[in-house]
């Protein structure tokens, strides 16, 4: 509970301290005009913070004809490339389509289709102004038999031109009359580069996990590989990263007594982000060990997220995670897997 208590409190302090210039200009295609603080483009949707509108709007990134922004973002094409700058709308004859134009420095601009534009990131000199994210909460409690399961997970983002960073961190604890208590904590490391070829990246990645279901003490996994977009677009994101891992588990010596495995193992992990404009937004991840130096075990997990705007910065999730080793030490149990539900905030650039 102290670590909950702990992460909760530093990401509340953090949300201040990312606040900007809210003058910002965004002209949608009807004419309307919004002063602002663009916070960012995510999913076909472009986030934006007002003086006079509690929490974040959202608006339909193809239904914007005109932005001009002097802060910095990092902008990303379908084809991944990325460009840093302000921003603003280049002249166009009629007809043509709306472009963008990043003001890289006073001499340089790029012009870009708005339609290939899928991501803005706001970024700054400021170390604390970069990041961005979301916190998770649900808990669910049944009167008949005294049980109880709290969930609590957070994702966090450091994107920068050419590289990003990202953490997430995933805690479980299941009571119940009678029943020992469950627990499960996970967290994920991971960072990328891109290639000089489009859509191409370098990855890396650990995982931290303990799971007394599972009677795993403490299982650590370092990776790393080579990875692609498939699509990248406003309405899909899908990648697939292949290498190498080295995996170390330290087992409860009540059911292992040697109490530790080490496993070296290739890696094929995914992703896919499947969204609607202000409605909801799919998010899969999941990831197959097949181990080298044991043939024919394999280890795989899988984490699926389902949000639905509720307001502003505020929705509903519902989630699954699960872990599976199909062969595990005798008597301890090869999976781990569970559902929950609750409320998601999100912070930074949305």
């Amino acid at each position: 509970m102290n670590i909950r208590r702990l992460l909760i409190s530093c990401l509340l302090m953090i949300a201040p301290v990312l606040a900007r210039d809210s003058t910002d200009v965004i002209i949608m295609k009807n004419g309307d005009h919004l002063t602002g603080e663009i916070k960012g483009l995510d999913s076909g949707v472009l986030y934006i913070s007002m003086q006079y509108i509690l929490g974040t709007s959202q608006v339909q990134w193809s239904k914007v004809d005109h932005i001009e922004s002097k802060q910095l973002f990092l902008v990303k094409t379908e084809d991944g490339a990325v460009y840093t700058g302000a921003l603003s709308t280049a002249e166009v004859a009629a007809g043509r389509p709306t472009s963008i134009e990043v003001v890289e420095a006073p001499d340089k601009q790029v012009v870009l289709e708005r339609r290939r534009v899928v991501e803005m990131d706001m970024t700054s000199e400021r170390f604390w102004q970069r990041f961005n994210g979301d916190i998770n909460t649900g808990i669910i409690y049944s009167k008949g038999n005294q049980s109880t399961q709290f969930n609590l997970s957070s994702d966090v983002g450091y994107p920068r031109e050419r590289w990003a960073a990202t953490a997430s961190y995933n805690s479980t604890l299941a009571t119940s009359t009678g029943v020992t208590a469950s627990t499960r904590n996970q967290i994920n490391l991971g960072a990328q580069r891109l290639m000089r070829w489009n859509n191409w990246f370098y990855a890396g990645l650990g995982d931290l996990l303990q799971s007394s279901v599972q009677g795993i003490q403490l299982q650590s996994t370092l990776g790393a590989g080579v990875g692609r977009y498939l699509a990248n677009t406003n309405r899909a994101t899908i990648y697939l990263i292949g290498g190498l891992a080295w995996q170390r588990t330290q087992y409860s010596q009540a059911i292992v007594p040697a109490g530790t495995q080490d496993v070296a193992a290739g890696v094929i992990a995914g992703g896919a982000k499947l969204f609607k404009f202000n409605k909801t937004n799919l998010n899969v991840t999941g990831s197959v060990f097949p181990a080298i130096s044991r043939p024919g075990r394999l280890y795989s997990n899988l984490n699926v997220s389902y949000y639905i705007k509720i307001t502003g910065n505020l929705s509903w999730n519902a989630s699954f995670y699960g872990n599976w080793d199909n062969q595990p030490p005798p008597t301890f149990s090869g999976s781990d897997y569970g559902t929950s539900s609750g409320l998601s905030w999100t912070f930074g650039n949305k």
